[in-house]
């Protein structure tokens, strides 16, 4: 690898029938890629054993070990089985039916009026007269015209066709949905017995979603980091203390743009990106980056911008989806959000970005050494890591254009650090010594073709110094 071939942005792809082959998953981490997402929404356990320890070994045979985010399903609402799609039309009266096996009668005796079930029982409760009922990623749209015990009745403003279990989306509406759900619970127990690296929490809408995982991880000793997904007002509403509360920030544009106006969208995603940035947790941007190409081996030009806009805005990672789980090109999809980041990341108008402010003496020490790389042209930084402090520290203030060369002796922090945006980690013991950690990680750095005779590098680590470890920032020429 050439000194100037590392990419800034990370990407993540999200495993499916298109990518789970040893085949294709190798080309994919050789491509590039730095994560692996498992949907979890309709996955079996033993798939999901399966495809984890597959990831692994291929990771091992290419010599390059990605990390692995499993993205649990959260609380959701869907309709029941159809035993045929229904028509819907304008103007149409439909009812949501909320207890099983309801017959007509108790609907209100209108026979005419058809319905389907859903698989929320307390749905009435939550919702009030003149909400609006989203259905399939918003493709149907109805209000609600009055409610009991039973039912929801509706009128149909978007009409089209309803088939089974269809996600339903309640802009504004407030469920009392359990955050982590049994399933979840299962899941997310398979997925550390397996060794994953990310949990992504779906549906967040409180900082006491994540304090509810975070006590569950605590239970079973892990250290998985938590990813919040935010997807819908309430998170917007909440995102402060969100992003205060997880490890890293998913802007989860899918739900998202059906929950709120699809103008405000753009806007939300700013917010989020920079609420990240000013507290320094990791942000990933996903969803519909590049739709087209599930179809097309080449994106639209407003994909481009789209995925070019995530790189100025400074995000830590672009995901694919459905390009990569179903798509007819994901290699491609990989390769052109590649060549997408690296063209952008080079451009002169990526510019200065102010850091984010940070209280404490450790992060002033941080600071400082971001300050002095920014200054020395070509300048690389190398720091040391046992829990991930000083490389998130570093990755969070953002240096203009060096890399962050990040050791760690921890294989599930190594493999963490790939979701910060300039960082490349590497696997190394650190010696007792400081010094003699240095001079390990600059020979590793050498041999990898990292690093060359006359380079400059910034050092952010700690120094022996009258018996005692304190922090420290030094300015090396490689010889």
């Amino acid at each position: 690898m050439s000194a100037d071939s590392f990419r800034r942005t990370k990407i993540i792809f999200t495993l499916g029938p298109a990518t789970e082959s040893e085949e294709m998953l190798e080309k994919l981490i050789r491509a590039g890629a730095d994560i692996v997402r498992l949907n979890m929404a309709h996955a079996k356990h033993d798939w999901t054993r399966g495809v984890i320890r597959r990831i692994r070994a291929v990771s091992e045979r290419v010599g390059r070990d990605v990390a692995i985010m499993m993205d649990i399903k959260g609380p959701e609402i869907r309709t029941g089985d159809l035993e045929a799609p229904i028509e819907l039309r304008a103007g149409e009266i439909f009812d949501f039916t909320v207890r099983p096996g309801m017959d007509a009668s108790e609907s209100g005796g209108a026979e005419e009026v058809r319905s389907v079930g859903v698989n929320y029982q307390d749905l009435a409760k939550d919702i009030k007269v003149g909400d609006t009922v989203l259905v399939d990623n918003g493709l149907l749209r109805l209000e609600v015209l009055e409610k009991n015990d039973a039912r929801i009745r509706c009128r149909v403003l978007i009409p089209g066709e309803l088939k089974s279990r269809r996600h339903i989306n309640l802009p504004g509406v407030k469920v009392n949905l359990p955050s982590f759900t049994e399933k979840d619970r299962a899941d997310s127990t398979v997925g550390l017995e397996e060794g994953i690296d990310f949990l992504a929490l779906s549906f967040v809408r409180e900082a006491k979603d994540i304090a509810l995982l975070r006590t569950f991880l605590e239970e079973k000793k892990s250290k998985v980091r938590i990813i919040a997904k935010i997807e819908d007002q309430s998170a917007i509403a909440n995102l402060g203390e969100i992003v205060q509360a997880c490890d890293g920030l998913m802007v989860a544009r899918g739900d998202l743009g059906i929950e709120c106006a699809f103008e405000e969208l753009p806007l939300i995603q700013r917010r989020a990106v920079q609420a990240c940035l000013a507290q320094g947790r990791p942000v990933i941007v996903a969803t519909h980056m590049l739709e087209s190409m599930i179809e097309q081996p080449v994106p639209t030009r407003a994909e481009i911008t789209d995925v070019a806009n995530a790189v100025f805005e400074s995000a830590d990672c672009v995901m694919l989806s459905g390009e990569t789980t179903v798509g007819k090109y994901p290699l491609e999809c990989v390769q052109m959000l590649d060549k997408i980041a690296r063209r952008i990341e080079a451009a002169e108008e990526m510019g200065e970005r102010a850091p984010a402010v940070f209280t404490g003496e450790r992060m002033k020490v941080l600071h400082s050494a971001v300050v002095l790389a920014n200054e020395i042209p070509r300048s690389k930084l190398i720091t040391f890591t046992r829990h991930g402090f000083m490389a998130h520290g570093l990755a969070a203030l953002r240096p203009v254009h060096a890399t962050i060369f990040a050791f760690t002796p921890s294989p599930q922090l190594f493999r963490q650090l790939r979701l910060l945006r300039s960082v490349e980690p590497f696997l190394m013991p650190l010696a007792a010594v400081p010094d003699a950690t240095i001079e390990n990680a600059v020979a590793l750095l050498r041999r990898a073709g990292r690093l060359a005779a006359g380079d400059k590098v910034v050092i952010a680590t700690d120094i022996l110094a009258q018996d005692r470890l304190v922090d420290s920032v030094q300015l090396r020429t490689i010889r």
